[in-house]
């Protein structure tokens, strides 16, 4: 029992179960509350005589510096995984970006790019420098800055092909039209000289 009030009769009777998570008028049977999330940390002791926490944390956003629950077996813990995929993949977008000489403007589109392939699980199966690579060269063709796969592909010392079939993909899949470049418009000028007539 709760000392809630129902907004719909009045009534006292409320009945809150955090298994649920949810509040109940006992009344006349309006849900008030649904989702509850508890903020209480309730410890179990593990088989080796450890404690461990019980539950989940759920951050408020994704990024930033999250406590870690239970046992640390792995260094560089107290950030959830994704959080910790995105600072790698923004580290690696500036370090390659710096290389380009690309502004912030760029970084931080491509930096986007790649939380877009994340969400849709395209990073997977994927080495994190080819999918950087080819969001950067995402960036490249849609800015129009005069940077070639061939430039990425020189950097990062992956086969442009490779390179060249991850951007494809991620340009397909995140459904952006990235501009053609170095096509060539026939005109009576330069017809003449690639021997189009």
């Amino acid at each position: 029992m709760s000392s809630k009030v129902c907004k719909n009769c009045g009534g006292a009777d409320i009945d809150v179960d955090h298994a649920r998570g949810d509040a109940v008028c006992m009344t006349c049977g309006s849900v008030l509350e649904d989702n509850i999330i508890v903020s209480e940390v309730e410890f179990v002791e593990t088989g080796g005589g450890a404690s461990s926490a019980v539950g989940q944390f759920i951050a408020a956003d994704a990024g930033g510096v999250n406590p870690s629950f239970g046992e640390n077996h792995f260094s560089g813990m107290g950030r959830e995984s994704r959080a910790q995929t995105l600072q790698n993949a923004r580290q690696n977008i500036n370090t390659l970006g710096h290389q380009l000489q690309m502004n912030k403007h760029c970084l931080d589109t491509a930096l986007n790019f790649y939380k877009m392939a994340l969400m849709k699980n395209l990073t997977r199966g994927r080495k994190n420098c080819h999918v950087v690579a080819a969001c950067l060269y995402l960036v490249c063709r849609t800015e129009g800055t005069p940077h070639m796969l061939l430039d990425l592909s020189d950097i990062v010392q992956v086969n442009v092909y490779v390179l060249g079939r991850t951007f494809l993909v991620l340009s397909r899949e995140l459904c952006i039209n990235a501009p053609a470049i170095g096509t060539l418009t026939p005109t009576p000028s330069n017809a003449l000289t690639c021997d189009m007539t």
